[in-house]
């Protein structure tokens, strides 16, 4: 009954009780946060309503509280906010060693990953998951570009790479319970064992969503 609302709490903890410790001090960072958290979120919120409305995914009433808003579980809601926080964390501790990770040659990566990412969701454009995170995941990395050029991209590509071991964790149990259930006529049916790949790519557009907004409001800040 509780197992979601479980992961929601685990997974902020995880991250709560180090915010305080040098040399990041996660907490001085928060004021960046919170614009970052509450506008993606918000978008998230909308794009889960009609996809639960349209049955492309569904909850399963067996491992959630019961507790709704707009016909999502009260732990969906708590999702938009601890794994982003989680992520971000991530992202920032490797933005402090950005001397010895950051590389400048990523761009390249990442536009390899949008050409094949559209390529692929216009060659499944029946498929309204494929589509829509394949594309969403390809226009956040577009616009994060825009804004900041390769500035951030090659510390976000590590933060991602990293930020994928709990990821299996926590999509692992969700999908394998499961916990969030996807109606397969609407996704890819390739697994990386129990989660959808489409999976992995609305996480890369849920993280650098939250560190674009993140990056702006910080660059907001410092230049007042």
């Amino acid at each position: 009954m509780y197992t979601y609302l479980l992961l929601d709490v685990l997974s902020f903890l995880s991250v709560f009780v180090f915010s305080f410790m040098k040399p990041v001090r996660y907490y001085q960072k928060w004021k960046y946060l919170v614009p970052a958290l509450v506008i993606t979120g918000a978008f998230f919120i909308v794009w889960d309503y009609f996809f639960t409305e349209m049955g492309v995914w569904s909850f399963n009433p067996q491992f959630i509280t019961g507790l709704y808003f707009l016909n999502l579980p009260m732990e969906e809601w708590l999702f938009f906010i601890v794994i982003p926080f989680a992520c971000v964390f991530i992202y920032e501790n490797i933005r402090k060693w950005r001397g010895t990770f950051f590389f400048t040659q990523s761009k390249y990566i990442y536009f390899v990953l949008v050409a094949v990412l559209i390529g692929t969701a216009i060659y499944n454009n029946d498929k309204i998951y494929t589509l829509t995170s394949f594309v969403g995941a390809s226009i956040v990395i577009i616009i994060h570009y825009i804004l900041f050029r390769d500035k951030f991209l090659g510390i976000f590509l590590i933060a991602y790479l990293i930020h994928l071991i709990p990821f299996f964790i926590v999509n692992g149990v969700l999908t394998n319970e499961p916990v969030v259930i996807y109606n397969n006529a609407e996704n890819l049916s390739i697994r990386l064992t129990t989660i959808p790949i489409e999976d992995t790519m609305y996480s890369l557009m849920l993280f650098l969503m939250n560190v674009t907004i993140y990056e702006w409001v910080r660059k907001k800040f410092e230049t007042q």
